[in-house]
């Protein structure tokens, strides 16, 4: 059954009830997809069974998914989107055919009573059943022109039947004392830890740098440095801003722009207010304050819109007249419109021409260009517009060490710290746990291991917490050692971005773990009910796909 979807319906009851009775007036025919083998005409096509309903029958598919609906409907206050509508009916296909095998008899009135009684779309503000709710949802029924009090009876008693079938399959749930134990131990067990933050940043270790040891750093991991395809472009610029002085704008075309944009002109600080004297707002005040901005950037926008429409008639008239460049045709078109191309510094696909930021669409673009198409559509840019040309593509090359020395050297150092950090750690944690043993506190022992290790390291005992009620501030990665460390141990060093964790219990106070506790009980059974949870889950996904696998049409 379906307890999930349940949360937000007591608190928009009303919406939430329209909308019920609207979707459950709609007709719910199921479409399927034309793969599932569904057609609109039953007489001539293949029958496809799942457990019972023939799937190329309209009026069968209106029965199962209708039914799954309503009954969603009825736990939940809304439907689940397709593909969960869709394992929710074969879900409750599956189980009503297991009870008919079974021989399991029908709901009872009172079961079904009961059954109603829990559904919170019957719940009052209590949360407790609310028996006008119930009898306005009835009464809703007498005018509803595609369910009726009868179908809502026939998928209730299916649901329950159904609930009942489903405790059968989940079973109850077998759990061993000793999973229970280590639940509990892992939720309930009280530490006192002592954590020791050690400093990346502050960590300096010599680490020689010879020619021999960057070239064969380099020769082992020279596809690291390998400098990918770039492109050689030339291009045309069609710039905003001589275009801006030109442009006629409104104050309304000025006031909408500032209403439809209020992120780009935030309003002034507005004036210290007083009880007396409450500061009254005004947008027209606000708008004034900015509009001269507001008409900057209004007319540069339309400004860019005018390159950019410039930018692709002249793209277009290359096109139209069939001109190629490094044609004189081209040269004298490039002349009359006096134009002149500039070239763009080499760039790769990925990090794209640095005159233009970056730009992923002048990147795009350029590497769409060949020989056999020369030149480019117009593409925006900040300061108006640009037509590219295809003058060279560089391929792919493997660059001498010289070219590349300063990022290999630093990655090889980079590298090195990375590998003597760790080693650090592990004496940092050898000096750690001999000065606890000759009776050093916590944090004295961190102080003399950050002395001897010439580096930082921030050192702190916790109060002790259980994992039920951690520290605001603990680093949660600390949570992954603790199933590897008991009382007085020290764990390993583990490495973060910016720093290196130690970790030391300093004690470790075990609960109650006998059946006398009643958190026992209570740990029992919710493990009980997600393992029962979990077979159950398992046991339909098999049966259901195993029975639409059945009728799935044989290849020809």
């Amino acid at each position: 059954m379906i307890s999930w979807i349940q949360r937000t319906f007591q608190r928009h009851f009303k919406v939430i009830f329209g909308v019920m009775l609207l979707l459950m007036a709609l007709p719910l025919i199921w479409v399927f997809n034309p793969s599932s083998g569904s057609r609109t005409d039953d007489r001539h096509f293949v029958e496809r069974h799942v457990f019972g309903y023939n799937l190329n029958s309209a009026a069968d598919q209106s029965r199962l998914f209708g039914d799954a609906s309503l009954s969603a409907q009825l736990q939940a206050g809304y439907v689940p989107d397709q593909a969960g509508l869709e394992n929710y009916a074969f879900e409750r296909a599956a189980s009503l055919q297991i009870a008919d095998q079974i021989h399991l008899p029908p709901a009872t009135k009172d079961e079904i009573t009961d059954f109603i009684k829990t559904l919170r779309v019957f719940a009052g503000q209590n949360g407790q059943f609310d028996s006008q709710r119930y009898a306005s949802f009835r009464d809703s029924l007498k005018t509803n022109p595609r369910f009726s009090e009868a179908d809502v009876g026939r998928v209730l008693a299916d649901d329950v039947r159904i609930g009942n079938v489903q405790k059968l399959i989940a079973g109850p749930g077998y759990v061993l004392p000793a999973d229970v134990r280590h639940q509990l131990e892992t939720a309930d067990a009280t530490w006192t830890l002592g954590i020791a933050t050690v400093n990346y940043a502050s960590f300096h270790p010599n680490i020689p740098v010879t020619d021999a040891i960057l070239t064969k750093f380099y020769e082992d991991n020279v596809f690291r440095y390998q400098i990918p395809p770039r492109m050689v472009i030339t291009y045309a610029e069609f710039d905003a801003a001589p275009l801006a002085a030109a442009v006629k704008v409104t104050d309304t075309d000025l006031h909408k722009y500032y209403y439809d944009n209020p992120a780009k002109f935030p309003k002034p600080a507005a004036p210290a207010a007083d009880k007396k004297n409450p500061v009254k707002p005004d947008p027209e005040a606000d708008f004034a304050a900015v509009r001269p901005q507001v008409e900057t950037a209004l007319k540069l926008e339309r400004a860019r819109a005018l390159a950019l429409k410039n930018a692709s008639d002249f793209s277009y008239a290359l096109y139209e007249h069939h001109l190629t460049p490094g044609t004189p045709g081209f040269d004298a078109f490039l002349a009359a419109q006096h134009i002149t191309l500039k070239t763009l510094a080499p760039f790769t696909h990925e990090a794209g021409p640095a005159e233009f930021n970056h730009s992923s669409d002048v990147a795009d673009a350029a590497f769409k260009l060949d020989q056999e198409r020369s030149y480019s559509d117009a593409i925006g840019i900040p300061s108006g517009a640009v037509v590219l040309f295809y003058k060279d593509q560089l391929p792919t090359r493997k660059p001498l060490l010289t070219e590349v020395h300063d990022q290999v050297a630093s990655d090889y150092i980079e590298g090195e710290r990375r590998k003597k950090f760790v080693e650090l750690g592990r004496t940092l944690r050898s000096t750690i746990e001999a000065r606890l043993k000759a009776g050093d506190t916590f944090e004295k022992a961190a102080a003399a291991a950050a002395t001897a290790g010439d580096v930082k390291i921030d050192a702190k005992l916790l109060a002790p917490f259980s994992r039920r009620t951690p520290p605001r501030d603990i680093d949660y990665s600390v949570f992954s050692m603790l199933d590897q460390l008991d009382r007085g141990e020290i764990s390993p060093m583990t490495i973060a971005q910016d720093h290196g964790l130690i970790v030391y219990a300093a004690d470790k106070k075990l609960p109650d773990l006998s059946p006398a506790n009643p958190q026992f009980a209570s740990m029992h059974n919710q493990l009980a009910d997600g393992t029962a949870h979990t077979t159950m889950a398992g046991y339909f996904d098999d049966a259901i796909t195993t029975e639409v696998k059945k009728s799935e049409p044989k290849p020809e």
